[in-house]
């Protein structure tokens, strides 16, 4: 399985598959400029919360090892504004500033060892995060495998697979585990309007990695689970809320009320790192707005609507925790209520 991003470290550049150009071109990019590095986030070449963290982390200290400031003052300047610039690029997402602040706090913490050894630091916290990140998605495919029956027909919404992250993915993580440990499972994934993350991405991964998938619009789900041909439905999520409120791709709220509707179980997988510990409810998360012509010239070659049409286009929407079965995360499988007890999480509040 193709590493999402990674680090040249030889050559001290992010590397990344571009995920617009997929499913039909397999393109490996490189980057070493922060405004670069904005865009990159900005057009959903590196999405998927996990990734978008791994993502910056391995940019900015990609970007910072070419800086030329001598003193250690205008080093940290320079990078504590060029981590301002990456962390504006999406703003529901919270893996991003999760990742920027933790560049920021390592950057601080090496002050006094000069500026080669504030770059040091830096490389070695960008690969942590790396590295945790893939450990974190097995953990996940772990405790989300316990919930899988041999057989197990799962519905999936967008892509929280190995490209939402560096390996395995969230939502995706535990169909990996089960396949990896000889059950049989299938996919059903919804095609995921207006970016077709679905169609484009879900679909070409498991295809890939040889697991049963079967693509449908997004207004095919209601009728798929009336009929009993869903077992369980998994999503992955940008941003937890404290209250376990989780924002996920536009469509994904949809697709609880049905499942709460027909007594199917709908699980919410993502790391911790996707949970904001100041974050009290879902009415706190903000919600992106992208552009219209997502809607009405994107994959297509004329335009789909009349020219004067407003569109409303939200990356995102809010699921309520009552409508939420569970959260898989590294640590276990959480209900909302119970965040507020888990120690790293508690620790962050304080």
């Amino acid at each position: 399985m193709q590493d999402t991003v990674w680090l040249d470290e030889e050559k001290d550049l992010l590397c990344y598959i571009d995920q617009t150009l997929l499913p039909n071109e397999l393109k490996i990019c490189t980057c070493n400029n922060i405004f670069d590095l904005y865009d990159i986030i900005k057009r959903l070449s590196i999405r998927g919360a996990p990734a978008i963290g791994v993502g910056a982390a391995i940019g900015l200290y990609a970007a910072c090892a070419r800086f030329e400031d001598e003193s250690e003052d205008g080093f940290l300047y320079s990078f504590r504004k060029s981590a301002e610039i990456v962390n504006s690029s999406r703003p529901t997402a919270v893996n991003l500033s999760w990742a920027v602040r933790r560049m920021i706090k390592c950057a601080e913490g090496a002050r006094g060892s000069g500026v080669e050894g504030i770059k040091i630091a830096l490389k070695a916290e960008a690969l942590a995060i790396y590295n945790e990140d893939i450990e974190t998605c097995k953990m996940i495919g772990f405790y989300g495998d316990t919930l899988i029956r041999d057989g197990a027909r799962i519905l999936t919404h967008c892509n929280a697979g190995a490209l939402a992250a560096v390996r395995y993915g969230t939502a995706l993580a535990p169909i990996y585990t089960a396949h990896e440990n000889g059950k049989s499972v299938s996919v059903y994934a919804d095609e995921t309007r207006p970016l077709l993350q679905g169609a484009r991405l879900t679909a070409f991964e498991l295809a890939e990695n040889g697991i049963p998938v079967t693509l449908q619009c997004d207004n095919m789900a209601a009728s798929l689970i009336a009929k009993g041909m869903i077992d369980m439905v998994l999503v992955g999520a940008d941003r937890i809320a404290m209250n376990g409120d989780a924002a996920n791709k536009i469509g994904t709220l949809g697709v609880a009320i049905i499942a709460k509707h027909f007594g199917i179980p709908f699980y919410v997988c993502a790391p911790l790192s996707t949970i904001d510990p100041f974050c009290e409810s879902g009415k706190d998360i903000v919600i992106e707005q992208r552009n219209a012509s997502e809607v009405t010239e994107m994959h297509y070659k004329k335009r789909m609507t009349h020219k004067n049409v407003s569109v409303y286009n939200p990356a995102f929407d809010v699921t309520p925790n009552e409508l939420i079965t569970g959260i898989i995360t590294e640590k276990g499988i959480f209900k909302g209520y119970e965040l507020s007890t888990i120690e790293q999480l508690a620790s962050a509040r304080a």
